[in-house]
């Protein structure tokens, strides 16, 4: 009996499907029957087998499947326990006891159930187990297809992750590389908790994970933190944990003052190893330099409540991964708090901005002149990106992009690699088809009058939706939405929109 994974049988069954459509004369009736006649992922066996064919009987040609360093228990079960015979007169055929694989490796191990797990999942783990396991038999341990270490054609991990294999000319790599990804890894550890051990599957949190190699008493790591205690800090504030684009692993972006090592510009020397500030506390630290953020947060219209606390409550002093120095990233620095917000994660379709590059995007961070801390009011908002005068300033030193006059920064690639739609409005008309305004419609009577309020949140949603394109209540982009508003389709400009 061949054992072989099931997403083979289902490329050699997808190529059966090919080959019965270019059949000249196969009716479609007949290509459902033949569907259903054979199990979409059973191949033929190569010779004809009993349907109460047992394990003995498997391995008197299938021996190597039970041999290796490390064989999975279910074998000690038996074939059948994982396969099944299929016999339909002299066609022997034989699949899996489960639609997929998955299906098939979670009724042993349900904590690895996908759809039951609270937390971040390592993707692989959703779709297919077979992309990291062997069922049978493996030389590693955990019956991994390749070991975690190594280099990129050695290293399992490395087959998705570039992790470390494009360090440039003048950065620097984490040593810990060489031993493997799983000296700081669990690649099924997750939880509710947003933790670090949780979101990146950690043996451990830092510094516990990082204190592990690096002793904190040191004397050379001491004099390379000004002697500064550090051994309880969160080494990752500063430093990444695989590679850097600078010396000693830094963080792309560091605070000035820390760049230059000018430390006694925030600390006065430690005292009973703790830290000790040269300004009462951190606000006032800040404001020695920040001033102007000061002043916004007290004048703002519209003020930041998270704002209002310690700078430190959202930034990191030292150094991170983005620009403005949060303290965790962009996104995750806010929903801490605007958990409201996060539960919108759990939609599938989510604006880019929202989740991915910053809520600083469309959002003041500290205070402003509009209601929900908006950069701009109504549709100007969305248009600074998606409108046909969309305008981006280059920063060629930087490789950076600018909008909203210089105050919020994105990649230089930003709007080719997220396909940024631009809109083709003229007028205020333009979307989703021609001549349909995307903001209020006037009185033809009465030019200083709206008839018809609309804009961009009357037909989309700023943060997530369950379908494409962020329609309106998780609405599907199709002619049923549109009857929301015109409910004579013979007739678009009937709406049912109420005239102010």
């Amino acid at each position: 009996m061949i054992l072989l994974p099931s997403r083979v049988w289902v490329r050699h069954t997808a190529a059966n499907r090919m080959a019965r459509k270019q059949v000249i004369g196969v009716s479609i009736c007949a290509a459902i029957l033949a569907l259903f006649a054979f199990p979409a992922i059973a191949e033929v066996h190569p010779v004809p087998l009993d349907k109460n064919t047992d394990t003995a009987k498997c391995l008197e040609c299938h021996t190597d499947q039970a041999k290796g360093k490390f064989v999975h228990g279910a074998m000690a079960k038996g074939c059948m326990s994982c396969h099944e015979i299929r016999v339909n007169k002299d066609t022997t055929r034989v699949k899996l006891i489960t639609a997929t694989p998955n299906a098939l490796c979670v009724t042993c191990h349900a904590n690895k159930k996908a759809s039951e797990i609270k937390g971040t999942v390592h993707p692989p783990a959703v779709r297919d187990c077979l992309t990291c396991h062997d069922p049978h038999k493996s030389e590693n341990k955990d019956l991994l297809l390749k070991p975690t270490s190594g280099d990129a054609k050695e290293n399992l991990c490395l087959s998705c992750h570039q992790t470390g294999l494009n360090v440039p000319e003048k950065g620097s790599r984490h040593a810990a590389l060489e031993m493997g990804c799983d000296a700081c890894h669990i690649t099924h550890k997750t939880g509710a908790e947003l933790t670090p051990e949780n979101q990146f599957h950690l043996t451990k949190s830092a510094p516990a994970l990082c204190v592990d190699c690096h002793d904190p008493k040191d004397a050379e790591l001491q004099k390379a933190h000004q002697n500064q205690p550090f051994g309880t800090s969160n080494c990752l504030q500063c430093h990444d944990p695989h590679q850097s684009s600078s010396p000693k692993l830094m963080r792309k972006f560091m605070h000035e003052p820390f760049a230059e090592k000018s430390c006694e510009t925030c600390h006065a020397p430690a005292k009973d190893g703790k830290i000790v500030l040269t300004q009462t506390d951190v606000k006032a630290l800040c404001v020695t330099c920040h001033d102007d953020k000061a002043k916004l947060i007290e004048s703002a219209k519209f003020p930041h409540a998270g704002a209002a606390g310690e700078c430190t409550d959202c930034h990191s002093p030292h150094a991170a991964s983005q620009p403005g120095l949060p303290k965790t990233d962009s996104v995750t620095i806010c929903l801490g708090c605007h958990t409201d917000i996060d539960e919108l994660r759990k939609k599938p379709a989510h604006h880019q901005p929202a989740f991915v590059q910053g809520c600083s995007t469309c959002h003041t961070p500290h205070g402003g002149d509009n209601d929900h801390l908006l950069r701009a009011t109504g549709n100007a908002l969305c248009l600074e990106c998606h409108g046909p005068d969309s305008a981006p300033q280059k920063l060629e030193s930087e490789h950076l992009l600018t909008i909203f006059n210089g105050q919020v920064k994105l990649p230089d690639d930003y709007y080719k690699k997220n396909k940024v739609a631009i809109l083709p409005l003229r007028f205020g008309l333009g979307h989703p088809v021609d001549y349909h305004p995307v903001s209020d419609v006037l009185d033809p009577a009465d030019q200083s009058k709206v008839k018809t309020p609309l804009s961009c949140l009357s037909c989309h949603q700023p943060h997530a939706s369950a379908e494409a394109d962020l329609l309106v209540k998780d609405q599907a982009n199709n002619m049923a939405f549109c009857d929301n508003c015109h409910k004579n389709r013979i007739d678009m400009n009937q709406t049912t929109i109420p005239e102010k």
